[in-house]
């Protein structure tokens, strides 16, 4: 018997959909293949599905199975699809067909069936909104994130059984309801603020100019003048974030899995501040499988270069394309993926090695 669920695939900061198909038949030998380009990640996900589906008392077709992840050229990463493969798998015996056409599902497994929170399911609910579904079940640890986003009833999961149960008509659940004007106007807080600083009063009004007209602007100073104290506090008095943005913001550091699990929505613009010893895959984005850098992960925010004659100037040289065209494009055999990275630049530097040039503090 030949079952499906849809999920989805990450691909840059936006997600794909991908179609979940089991088939099961019998054979002397049983094994389990995983076909349709799977990464080490889910490939292993066979051994966690199985003691998850053994744990959580589901029924279990004897004999061999294929598990297919369509489209099949798109590489596939991550533990998120344990969860649709071990209900496919399930429902592959032919006890009960579940009906899931109209939702995505996505969670990694534990091996007593526990459901872990997974990166980008933000991404995930717009592409199953776009796709045209009406459900959307993830870990509960990601309800609200995937809230967020109107147009689709969102579901947050426990455990397998439980998911098994809600497809089921089992088990009934309440679908997770955010109320965004609401949300944004209690998490705009920042940790510290503009109005915290005394005196400095030719810097901050350099500072609210630049602020006002989205300027790139360099603090030359000794230590201990406070320039990184003020950059720290220049987004407080950048214009709010509209919901758009936000949207944006949270896709990149949802991917990037940099989210705090107590704030699973960013509505204050991003500080982000490298130490000069960075790599260029670091701060442009890229790796193995390509990740955002720090251009992408201040989008929409601050990017603060401190010590910025420390930076190689390779570094630096890099950091051209995404000012001028605010994206950054990352290349690899497998093809290219474009990730955002409008931002403020501001950096802050000595004037001298020593630091103390045409300073007081010295004699």
């Amino acid at each position: 018997m030949i079952t499906r669920i849809y999920s989805a695939a990450l691909r840059g900061v936006d997600a794909l959909e991908v179609e979940v198909e089991v088939n099961a038949w019998g054979s002397e030998k049983p094994q389990i293949f995983v076909v349709g380009l799977p990464d080490a990640a889910v490939r292993e996900s066979i051994q966690r599905v199985t003691s998850a589906i053994i744990a959580s008392a589901l029924p279990m077709a004897d004999g061999s199975k294929t598990v297919n992840l369509a489209p099949a050229d798109v590489k596939k990463e991550g533990p998120s699809f344990d969860l649709p493969i071990a209900l496919a798998m399930a429902s592959a015996c032919g006890e009960l067909a579940l009906p899931a056409d109209d939702c995505y599902v996505a969670g990694e497994l534990a091996l007593d069936g526990t459901v872990r929170p997974i990166k980008g399911a933000l991404p995930i609910a717009l592409e199953a909104r776009a796709r045209g579904k009406k459900r959307l079940i993830v870990p509960a640890a990601n309800a609200a994130e995937a809230a967020i986003v109107e147009g689709i009833e969102v579901y947050g999961v426990d455990s397998l059984h439980q998911t098994w149960n809600f497809l089921a008509g089992l088990e009934p659940l309440v679908p997770c309801v955010i109320d965004r004007k609401a949300f944004f106007e209690s998490h705009r807080h920042y940790d510290v603020d503009f109005e915290e600083v005394k005196g400095q009063y030719q810097v901050k009004r350099a500072l609210e100019i630049a602020a006002t007209g989205g300027h790139n602007i360099l603090m030359v100073g000794p230590p201990g003048t406070g320039k990184s104290m003020l950059a720290k506090r220049l987004p407080s008095i950048l214009p709010d974030m509209s919901e758009e943005e936000a949207i944006e913001t949270t896709k990149i550091h949802s991917i990037a899995g940099y989210l705090d699990p107590k704030r699973s929505f960013i509505t204050t613009r991003p500080y982000r501040a490298p130490h000069h010893t960075i790599s260029d895959a670091g701060l442009l984005g890229g790796g193995t499988n390509p990740g955002p850098g720090e251009v992408s992960l201040s989008h929409h925010g601050l990017l603060f270069l401190d010590e910025l004659p420390e930076f190689r100037r390779q570094t630096l040289e890099v950091m051209r394309q995404p000012l001028e065209d605010g994206h950054v494009t990352i290349s690899r055999a497998a093809g290219s993926l474009t990730f955002p990275s409008r931002f403020m630049l501001v950096a802050a530097m000595n004037p001298c090695p020593c630091g103390f040039r045409f300073s007081s503090l010295v004699a």
